[in-house]
């Protein structure tokens, strides 16, 4: 996956925070998923067989089309309506997955929503009710991310919140730049040429040196049409890149707190004291 610019080789398809930075995401473990699943069906077989019970009294004496279609629209409550109807109101948590501290995100990390529970519940009811969790299990241990085919139809993915997160340490401003990057136009940067510049300044000193040297010069290459006046002088392209990166990353703290002013003067305080 490569672009005129030649940075998307670098960049990665973690999640990318507000700063540009790639986070490796928390995957759950198939040991996990299994887990939790294991919990999330024995609850849905019990209220299934509570449901049977209820509905076989109700209907006993209703003619065998009525059971019939009462015992569809049970079952598709129970299996297909209720997983994903927990899902939605707990924003990615089924009652395994709370267990075992795990949420069910979009593939760019936000939050899942009813459309994409939905979509699980009815690949589930094929992979999981159905094929006995056999292509589940499969394609869990297979797929890199642990997904299962209702994750990959609905585009999320389980992650483990009891994981912690390293983020790299933004790069500095180099004090020979500053006054240049303080008065120059630094637009806003691609995503990932942003999470590729700030992976190479992070493993720079582990590279080859001629790797290190063409890296830097391409990514240089690829930043310098962002950046309006160039960089005065001849600077070691890892410096001009620290000195963008740092200097974008500064504005948009400013920006974002600005906005975070305003806000507080135009919205006001919450009467029940719960944070905004």
């Amino acid at each position: 996956m490569t672009d005129p610019g030649g940075y998307r080789s670098y960049a990665t398809d973690d999640l990318v925070t507000g700063e540009g930075v790639a986070v490796e995401v928390p995957v759950a473990s198939v040991a996990a998923r299994m887990a939790g699943g294991a919990i999330d069906v024995f609850l849905v077989l019990a209220v299934l067989v509570i449901g049977v019970m209820v509905f076989g009294a109700v209907t006993a004496a209703a003619s065998e089309a009525v059971q019939g279609i009462a015992g569809i629209l049970l079952t598709s409550m129970v299996l297909i309506g209720m997983p994903a109807t927990i899902e939605t109101l707990s924003r990615g948590r089924s009652a395994g997955m709370l267990a075992l501290g795990l949420r069910v995100v979009r593939d760019d990390g936000g939050p899942a929503t009813g459309r994409h529970a939905l979509v699980r519940a009815l690949v589930g009811y094929v992979e999981i009710y159905l094929l006995f969790c056999i292509p589940a299990l499969v394609t869990a241990m297979i797929h890199p991310r642990t997904k299962r085919l209702g994750d990959m139809a609905a585009g999320t993915v389980v992650v483990t919140q009891r994981a912690r997160l390293t983020l790299t340490p933004p790069p500095g401003m180099p004090l020979a730049l500053a006054q240049w990057a303080g008065s120059a136009d630094v637009a806003t940067l691609p995503s990932g040429l942003t999470v590729a510049v700030r992976q190479f300044l992070a493993r720079a000193p582990g590279l080859t040196p001629a790797s290190r040297h063409t890296l830097g010069l391409e990514l240089l290459h690829s930043t310098l049409p962002y950046v309006s006046p160039p960089p005065p002088g001849r600077y070691h392209p890892e410096v001009v890149l620290a000195a963008v990166i740092a200097e974008r990353r500064r504005r948009d703290v400013e920006r974002l707190c600005r906005e975070e002013q305003l806000r507080a003067r135009v919205v006001p305080a919450d009467p029940f004291g719960t944070p905004r």
